[in-house]
């Protein structure tokens, strides 16, 4: 009974077709590297006496261009396209940096909403910590801490598997490797609602603050303010709170503690929607570093500005 069950799992085919998928993921790849190419223009080109806020947006912009790598080697193996050595590459490397770019992601827009808040509450009791240094800091432990998490998911020896049309990357993991797949995978989802919590309680008390000075003369300010935290905060729960409903009982497939094979593969294409409302936050960072940041909005608006002025003068250049 006991090996006609597992001859059962592992008949299951799980990994099918994947179209829509890739063609999503394109779409997402496109609008986001322009964004972030835009975005990386506009950084460097703006005000060097950045602000600590600016610290967390850079190092997010970072982890947006280590997504864009990635994402062509994804496209790849998920039209079928991909060569035997490219799918093993992708499973060991490429996957495990789409990852990486996702909980840095949740990290620094935790940070970013703490900076946000404590410039709202304007308290001087936390002044240390909005220092550009202090920033400086907290992003290298944040990038050592989630690397040394992640990356040995692609050190750890893999084994050899025949060739086939198919594959799911955990069909190349030992045991150690798997083991350390789920350890990774809980601990990314305790970052993820530790994290969380960070986003929603500091952007309750920007908020709560914020509606103090709803009846005063900077009205026009605080009511933009507000809904760039609303906005931000609907934008972190689509993007990422899906994901991660799924991602309990989809480990848990991968484990076989779930064995029914319809619910496998159901919990295959939950995972594969979620991660794309996750990979999407790539095209809504650049708005993102346009509403938070006043020396990348300042210095897009002067440059559109300035072009824009150039081309009424060529205009007028050209009247008879």
């Amino acid at each position: 009974m006991m090996s006609a069950s597992s001859s059962n799992v592992s008949q299951c085919s799980v990994y099918g077709e994947m179209e829509p998928f890739p063609y999503f993921y394109y779409l997402v790849f496109l609008v986001g590297f322009i964004g972030s190419c835009f975005a990386l223009w506009a950084f460097t080109h703006g005000d060097k006496s950045q602000k600590c806020i600016s610290t967390y947006l850079i190092n997010l912009l970072t982890a947006d261009f280590l997504l864009t790598l990635a994402l062509p080697f994804k496209i790849a193996v998920d039209l079928g396209i991909a060569p035997w050595k490219l799918k093993i590459f992708h499973c060991q490397v490429t996957a495990c940096i789409i990852y990486i770019n996702m909980y840095l992601s949740i990290t620094f827009l935790g940070f970013v909403s703490m900076d946000r808040c404590l410039q709202i509450i304007n308290s001087s009791k936390f002044y240390q910590i909005q220092k550009r240094g202090f920033a400086r800091m907290i992003s290298t432990v944040v990038w050592a801490l989630i690397l040394l998490l992640m990356v040995p998911n692609m050190l750890i020896p893999i084994k050899s598997i025949t060739e086939k049309p198919t594959v799911g990357c955990m069909e190349f993991k030992q045991k150690f490797g798997r083991d350390w797949h789920v350890l990774t995978n809980f601990i990314s989802i305790a970052i993820f609602f530790n994290f969380s919590a960070v986003i929603l309680v500091s952007n309750f008390l920007a908020i709560k603050q914020l509606y103090k000075h709803k009846d005063t003369d900077d009205y026009q300010n605080t009511k933009r303010a507000l809904v760039n935290i609303l906005l931000v905060t609907a934008g972190y729960i689509v993007c990422f709170l899906p994901y991660h409903i799924v991602r309990i009982p989809y480990t848990l497939s991968q484990s076989d503690v779930i064995t029914d094979c319809a619910l496998k593969q159901y919990l295959f294409k939950a995972k594969e929607t979620t991660l794309l409302l996750s990979v999407s936050n790539l095209c809504f960072d650049p708005l993102l570093y346009f509403y938070l940041s006043k020396p990348f909005r300042s210095n897009l608006i002067r440059t559109f500005t300035a072009q824009k002025k150039v081309g009424q003068r060529d205009t007028e250049g050209l009247d008879l």
